[in-house]
């Protein structure tokens, strides 16, 4: 067994390595007066950075969470390693020769099984790039490369390989190189075949996966052969130095610009992340076959310094499965102080197809910031729902009031919830910004889960007062104190009594216009009775026609009761009546016109100027309308 590293060749790694370098490969660093340097303590999460780093003594250490020593206490600590390990890194960049106290040098097999499996990774990595540079085999893979705008120059750039479509031809070139069995299949590089171990990876393009050091810690694989019956994917699965959620492919390219730059763009794949930094959008990384999620975050937060003007853009394809990931990519948002937006192509393309087709500018305009990912996540919500109708405005709002109420900023949270009003198309922006409130407040009281359930609130009951659509008459009773119901039974009664004061105007109502369910299911039986101008002609049947269209007892007997009861009016006549007709209408055209407002607000930033026009016309034909019965009443009918 290995005896002690040198104390002299400890010392000499110390000196060689200053602290700062090595630890700008893992954090941004901002100058913090005194010749200190600070940033985000990697060891802990924390809003505002307390991790100093003092290079003139070589040390390190966070105010927040305590921990602290040199440069080699940084790396053992931030990678997991053993002390030797730690050293043995460090020396390797620095190109120390290391003397251990019992035993000479350190043989290559005796070594930090980390070391090990790093340095398997490097040298498989080399192996496979060589592959796909020199083997005929490996055409298949330069015509993939090719098809996709990629050259040799490119994958050089990358460090893009191929593995042989033979058993073991890595795993015999590794023995060669002094690994053992057992540190194949731990490295994840090989597995258990029926003889041994036998390449994981074989007749696919290879591209190195590097951690934020810049070490190769793993791989991701591309199918090349329809005779491959594995995935179209396949990565390297969980080791000792890999761990796909905690990974970010190209940050060993794009740390420096994206430190630089305080923006980040988060895209799908390797061959998107290659083409946006061929494009010159250099912050690129892409996840290795995971979603992006907390641990994701915590690798860019201490690049970006949780600075509030920092950008991170997640570009995703335009179908449901691109969808689905940028709403998952949003409900870890708050994580963030940086903002953050989504982009996609207007025809769905991804990074690598969009250069293809248009270029490099394309690529990099795609990058640039535009839809706020929270207004996107709020779209994909209000746009499962028929925002043209009061029932679909309210359960819209229900489900997507909750998610304005996460969002932490309370001025944030006031503009977007005024946003999400305008979405919706109601025009009361106060009622939707106290109801989001009123859901902060209670995810704050019940400790940030979010709101309780109210027992037996029903579907859309946020918005109680917008939502009166014509379903089966259940229920509390009717307060006809309630102008517009008491108008509603009025016409109603008028319409069972004396269709011919109401005939043929009632029969062009629709049951719509009645915005209490009862009267709307009163109003439809009118309907497949035949209407109130049957009632003209035959009366007495035209009641028990009537009472038979009713759909049930309940209905059945609301007929019955505005069959008899009493005319609001002792005097009733067609003056009357028209009256009643005209202000049932006036109020169905108010609401058209509430909707049609509403509409107007969701289109202004997003429809085409067509549909735009035709919403207008809509809008000045019902006032018209609305000013005609104002002034002429019944006539205007």
């Amino acid at each position: 067994m290995a005896g002690r590293i040198n104390d002299e060749d400890v010392k000499a790694v110390r000196d060689a390595v200053p602290i700062d370098a090595v630890v700008s490969e893992y954090l941004q660093l901002r100058n913090a007066g005194g010749g200190n340097l600070k940033g985000l303590c990697p060891f802990h999460d924390e809003k505002s950075p307390s991790f100093q780093v003092s290079p003139s003594k070589g040390l390190f250490h966070c105010f927040g969470c305590q921990e602290g020593g040199d440069t080699i206490t940084f790396v053992m600590k931030i990678d997991h390693l053993t002390f030797s390990e730690a050293v043995e890194r460090l020396a390797g960049q620095a190109g120390i020769t290391l003397r251990y106290e019992e035993g000479g040098y350190n043989p290559s097999h005796q070594r930090g099984e980390r070391i090990r499996l790093v340095e398997a990774h490097k040298l498989a990595a080399e192996w496979y790039a060589e592959q796909l540079a020199t083997s005929p085999e490996a055409e298949t893979g330069r015509v993939f490369l090719a098809e996709r705008g990629f050259d040799q120059a490119a994958a050089v750039h990358f460090g893009v390989g191929y593995s042989p479509q033979g058993w073991d031809h890595l795993t015999r070139f590794l023995r060669g190189k002094g690994f053992s069995d057992k540190e194949l299949v731990l490295s994840g590089l090989a597995q258990e075949g029926r003889r041994g171990p036998i390449d994981r990876f074989r007749g696919r393009l290879m591209w190195p996966i590097r951690d934020i050091g810049g070490d190769v810690v793993g791989f991701g694989a591309r199918k090349l052969y329809e005779a491959d019956n594995g995935p179209k994917y396949l990565n390297t699965p969980d080791t000792a130095i890999y761990r796909k959620s905690q990974v970010l492919y190209g940050i060993d390219l794009a740390k420096k610009d994206i430190a630089k730059s305080s923006r980040a763009v988060v895209v799908e794949g390797y061959t998107d992340v290659m083409a946006c930094h061929l494009a010159g959008v250099t912050t690129a990384i892409a996840t290795c076959g995971t979603a992006f999620g907390t641990d994701h975050i915590k690798i860019l937060r201490r690049l970006l310094m949780d600075n509030g003007s920092a950008r991170v853009i997640f570009t995703f394809d335009g179908d449901a499965a691109g969808q689905k990931a940028a709403l998952r990519a949003f409900e870890d948002d708050q994580k963030f102080a940086a903002e953050t937006y989504i982009a996609i192509a207007p025809d769905g393309m991804d990074p690598c197809d969009l250069r293809l087709a248009k270029g490099d500018e394309a690529v990099a305009d795609l990058a640039e910031p535009r839809t706020p990912l929270f207004e996107f996540a709020l779209r994909q919500i209000v746009g499962r729902y028929d925002l043209d109708t009061p029932a679909g405005r309210a359960a819209a709002l229900d489900e997507a009031a909750p998610v304005v109420a996460r969002i932490k900023n309370s001025g944030a949270q006031h503009e977007v919830a005024v946003q999400l009003a305008g979405m919706l198309g109601i025009l009361d922006t106060q009622f939707v910004v106290k109801r989001v409130a009123q859901l902060a407040r209670w995810a704050r009281d019940r400790g940030g889960k979010g709101p309780a359930p109210e027992r037996g609130r029903p579907a859309g009951g946020a918005l109680q007062q917008y939502a009166a659509a014509p379903s089966a008459p259940r229920g509390p009773a009717l307060n006809l104190r309630n102008p517009v119901f008491a108008t509603e039974r009025e016409l109603l009664k008028l319409a069972l009594q004396r269709p011919e004061l109401v005939s043929p105007a009632f029969d062009a109502y629709g049951v719509d216009e009645f915005t209490a369910p009862p009267y709307a299911a009163v109003r439809q039986a009118v309907l497949d009775a035949g209407g109130a101008e049957y009632g003209v002609q035959d009366p007495q049947e035209y009641l028990i026609r009537v009472r038979d269209a009713a759909p049930d007892d309940t209905v059945r007997a609301m007929v019955t009761e505005l069959a008899v009861e009493a005319i609001m009016r002792r005097a009733v006549d067609e003056v009357y009546a028209g009256e009643v007709l005209v202000r049932v209408r006036r109020r169905a055209v108010e609401r058209r016109v509430r909707e049609v407002n509403g509409k107007l607000a969701r289109l202004s930033n997003h429809a085409d100027q067509a549909e735009l026009s035709a919403v207008q016309n809509e809008l000045w034909v019902l006032q018209q309308y609305d000013q005609a019965l104002r002034e002429h009443g019944a006539a205007a009918l």
